[in-house]
């Protein structure tokens, strides 16, 4: 079950003019708690104004191994959003010895290290959990190769520029790292330009053998991670190898569905070994019902991007209006976002424990 717990910021690194990376340390007590896999995430919470305020952040650093201990500290990049309720405080307020309030480690966009060639495709703020995926793969696995391609605005504004050239300093036969600058023209590399799916599609084979690399990770905007599956999707890489973890999607990118919803329904939750059942309002979503009774349900974003609210869907119907953090096989398997779930169904049962 996620869990908060404050932790001190024990370092605030300035990577870009408009990112930062903050570490954060772990007591020994909590070690095991914030035990992460790479790729996973954080939720970090404050309250403003008496309005609580939650974003998700992906942890940057490498992965314990899973024989030794828990972390002894963690570690997140955050960009400014404008007008960002807590990317601005994170980046003109947070200081070193502050605490956070940090949820445990969540997330599937993640790798387990093994043989093999593995690619990213990553857009900006993306190469955050693709750093810790990448470093902790070369790190553990000896048989493992990567090849990174990411794109960024400007050498400026390209975030974790120093931790990606050492890795590739530090590994230089197994990483592949390929940089592609949209509004800079680069002294060598690649030309600058958009990674759209038309060139994705004819850069990809140039630069490795597409069907052998036995996992894809696509981590960024939405238009990038689109082209890129896109693209991937028409060399003939196979869905089940493709994973994706988007950090921003705009208001009306994807439409939401419009289905009837019966006029009395009710939702049975079960939530850390409890469980409820209660009417759902008009309009509300089903995490929005469950959080009116059990405030300490799991989520961070709402909107359908970081998988938090994930819940196993017992029994009932509901509609998803969005989902951009769930596997094909995950919703195949029974799993829901319940931040954008509605009920389809007069008796809704879901599971936050499976």
């Amino acid at each position: 079950m996620a869990r908060f717990h404050p932790l001190p910021v024990a370092a605030v690194d300035r990577l870009t003019d408009d990112s930062v990376a903050l570490t954060l340390a772990v007591p020994p007590e909590l070690r095991e708690e914030y035990r992460h896999a790479p790729g996973q995430h954080l939720a970090l919470r404050r309250r403003e104004d008496g309005v609580e305020i939650r974003r998700t952040y992906s942890i940057c650093s490498l992965a314990p191994d899973p024989a030794g201990a828990g972390p002894d500290t963690l570690r997140v990049g955050v960009r400014l959003v404008e007008g960002g309720a807590f990317s601005t405080y994170a980046l003109k307020e947070v200081g070193v010895g502050d605490e956070l309030e940090v949820m445990t480690p969540a997330g599937r966009f993640t790798l387990e290290p093994s043989p093999g060639l593995y690619a990213a495709i990553v857009g900006g703020s993306g190469i955050t959990p693709v750093l810790s995926i990448v470093s902790t793969l070369l790190a553990r696995e000896p048989q493992a190769r990567f090849c990174l391609i990411r794109s960024d605005r400007t050498a400026a504004s390209t975030m974790f520029l120093e931790e990606a050239a050492d890795l590739k300093d530090r590994y230089p036969e197994r990483l592949q790292l390929v940089t592609v600058l949209s509004r800079e023209e680069q002294q060598a590399g690649l030309p600058s330009g958009r990674l759209d799916r038309e060139r994705l599609t004819g850069l990809l084979p140039a630069l490795l053998p597409v069907d052998q690399v036995a996992g894809w990770f696509l981590c960024g905007p939405f238009g990038l991670v689109e082209g890129a599956e896109k693209a991937l999707r028409g060399l003939g890489v196979d869905r089940a190898r493709i994973h994706e973890e988007i950090f921003h999607v705009d208001a009306g990118a994807v439409p939401a569905a419009t289905v009837p919803v019966p006029a009395h329904s009710t939702v049975t939750a079960r939530l850390d070994g409890r469980g409820g059942t209660w009417p759902v309002q008009d309009g509300e979503s089903l995490l929005e019902t469950v959080l009116r009774n059990r405030p300490d349900a799991p989520y961070a974003c709402k909107g359908g991007v970081c998988g938090t609210c994930r819940a196993f869907l017992v029994s009932g119907e509901v509609r998803m209006d969005r989902n951009f953090a769930l596997e094909a096989e995950e919703t195949g398997a029974g799993y829901v976002l319940a931040c954008q779930s509605h009920p389809l169904t007069e008796r809704v049962e879901l599971d936050f424990d499976r």
